[in-house]
């Protein structure tokens, strides 16, 4: 039953990523943005980092901004999945769920990107922001899905 249930939220967050999975990456709304915007680093050497594998918690980590960029993206999470509920695509329970399990995982998250905490329950913060077209925000890494509609 354990095994359902996260099957279940597993496929509720590729839902919202699906779905999200337009955004810009050069926003404020997106861990490259976020991530730019403390570092002082622009998105395209956010993006560089990130496809030579360093995760976005060890670049911000760095900058000594690691604590601020999980407050920041908690937020952009949050607003996501209010958007979601708003939408009808997520019920409020199923948005309460995915926002406490991100908030678990950013507890545990040490910038190492080695436990893979900070890599689940991403809605739309998956590896890469790669603006491919058809590929979603994801590019294929994390739980991004392919959109080729």
């Amino acid at each position: 039953m354990k095994n359902f249930k996260k099957l279940i939220a597993a496929a509720t967050i590729v839902g919202v990523l699906g779905v999200t999975g337009v955004a810009y990456a050069g926003s404020e709304s997106t861990p490259a943005g976020i991530a730019a915007g403390l570092t002082g680093k622009s998105v395209e050497e956010i993006m560089a980092l990130r496809a030579a594998g360093t995760t976005y918690g060890a670049i911000v980590n760095e900058a000594g901004k690691l604590d601020e960029f999980k407050v920041q993206t908690l937020k952009q999470k949050k607003i996501i999945l209010d958007q979601r509920v708003k939408d009808g695509n997520l019920t409020q329970a199923q948005a309460d769920q995915i926002y406490a399990s991100i908030k678990t995982n950013q507890v545990n998250c040490d910038a190492t990107g080695s436990a893979g905490t900070c890599k689940s329950n991403g809605v739309g913060f998956g590896k890469g922001q790669g603006m491919v077209k058809g590929a979603g925000q994801n590019n294929g890494g994390g739980f991004g899905a392919r959109l080729n509609r």
